[in-house]
């Protein structure tokens, strides 16, 4: 059973940072392209960053470009965001998601597994 799971949210102050991980298991990682989502309080889900199965490929949405940075290690089934100079509005349900393709998409439904997500909250 594929199983995809995010960790490292948490309650900041407005400029701090945040590091997200996210393991997949019951899939082959390098075969899937990884991507990060994020839902505000209200709001749409939001596609944030995704970065090809290789690694050679990344996008970032406007609202993250310059504070935010994707990565990851295939030999740890493990994808990574790290969250620089965090702002009030970064503040929601941050998810992991696979794309069984060879490039990016920012859209969520091109994603297959998705975790449950992980709360990330920024306080003023």
């Amino acid at each position: 059973q594929v199983q995809v799971a995010e960790s490292g949210g948490g309650l900041v102050q407005a400029g701090g940072s945040l590091r997200l991980s996210c393991t997949a298991s019951g899939l082959t990682f390098d075969e899937y392209t990884m991507g990060w989502f994020r839902q505000a309080p209200g709001k749409e889900r939001e596609g944030l960053s995704c970065l090809s199965r290789s690694g050679s490929r990344v996008t970032y949405a406007d609202s993250v470009k310059g504070r935010f940075t994707i990565s990851r290690d295939n030999a740890k089934n493990t994808v990574y965001l790290q969250m620089n100079s965090l702002k009030p509005e970064d503040t929601g349900m941050y998810y992991c998601a696979t794309r069984n393709y060879f490039y990016c998409s920012d859209s969520s439904s091109e994603y297959k597994y998705w975790g449950q997500g992980t709360q990330v909250t920024v306080s003023s």
